[in-house]
């Protein structure tokens, strides 16, 4: 009796120290250096809105250093090995084939614009394809509009590109330089100085961002400001999904509050910010010129079989990718009438 007074004592005990509600902390993987701005106006904000909205309940701690190659986070929120990552989902080839929906040509001037569309168009439209049901998706957005940089020669005719070397990250893009006539020299963003530098390559495709954070200006003298883009690249943040479920409701639904949508935009915001700080850096260093009524017409169509076989890969996932591709342009136009 009297041991069981004490045990049953104890327990009282430990149940009146224990915290009222219990701290969960989560880990969030980084492959960027801290400077970058998807880093700190981006990942740094995000875990700060998860901490607020949860009432502290909910923390999440960026990891110092890097846990493996970029193309590694998908699977390390997928199995755990950090709680929240984020990524580029072209570094997994052949993965996410819904995602050539919002990386097709002559989308949308504005990262904003084009990242909320598209975590509209993917809550209604991409998810079902399933690609992503391993992890809980905090957001999916895109880059700013990426264009072509050269360094030198004539930037007016619509073939000027045929027979150059163009670095690209791989992707659609190495696809839309091939459509265009030019070389695709492939590799990676902190390749891209010594490519042009030792000309390996004369030109890049890039957003004014990328130009600017990879210290290419001295390397270029020429742009061509496509409408809407070349191209768009596809990011993602993800969470492991039994981190995610061991969450209370209340605090899923407080973290979807700053998620989702809102995350998009913070994101696409921050691409535009940097867009803009990228083409003040350029300014009287690199011409920009906008791209010619010719030039864009002879695009389209030479671009036109590309995209075709882009949709028709986005619907072999088992998705309407005709209606996703409508209601990406018409969500797209709709925050540009809001502005």
């Amino acid at each position: 009796m009297a041991r069981h007074l004490l045990t049953t004592g104890t327990a009282i005990l430990l149940a009146l120290a224990a915290p009222a509600g219990a701290e969960t902390t989560l880990t969030v993987a980084n492959w960027l250096p801290p400077s970058h701005p998807l880093v700190s106006e981006v990942i740094v904000p995000m875990t700060e809105k998860i901490a607020e909205a949860t009432h502290g309940a909910v923390k999440a701690t960026i990891l110092p250093a890097p846990l493996g190659p970029p193309g590694a986070h998908f699977d390390f929120a997928v199995n755990g090995v950090a709680d929240i990552t984020f990524g580029v989902q072209g570094y997994n080839p052949g993965r996410f084939k819904t995602t050539n929906v919002v990386e097709l040509p002559f989308l949308g001037e504005s990262a904003e614009d084009v990242s909320v569309a598209y975590w509209k168009v993917w809550e209604k439209y991409l998810k079902p394809a399933g690609e992503y049901d391993q992890v809980k998706v905090l957001a999916v957005f895109s880059h700013g509009p990426g264009e072509i940089f050269m360094k030198d020669g004539d930037v007016s005719s619509p073939d000027f590109l045929q027979g150059k070397k163009i670095r690209v990250g791989g992707g659609i893009v190495h696809e839309i330089v091939s459509a265009l006539g030019a070389a695709p020299v492939e590799g990676p963003s902190s390749k891209a100085y010594e490519l042009l530098s030792q000309g390996v390559a004369d030109g890049i495709t890039f957003p004014y961002e990328s130009v600017n954070y990879f210290k290419l200006i001295p390397q270029l003298k020429k742009a061509v400001a496509v409408p809407g883009g070349l191209f768009n690249t596809s990011f993602y943040i993800v969470m492991n999904k039994a981190k995610w479920d061991s969450l209370t409701p209340e605090e899923q639904a407080q973290i979807d509050s700053v998620t989702g949508e809102a995350l998009a935009r913070l994101a696409g915001q921050m691409w535009d910010r940097q867009d803009a700080l990228g083409r003040e850096a350029m300014a009287g260093k690199i011409a920009i010129e906008p791209a010619t009524g010719a030039q864009i017409a002879a695009w389209k169509t030479a671009l036109q079989p590309l995209v075709d076989a882009k949709l028709a890969e986005a619907a072999s996932a088992g998705i309407d990718a005709t209606a996703a591709e409508a209601m990406l342009k018409d969500e797209i136009a709709k925050e540009e009438a809001a502005k």
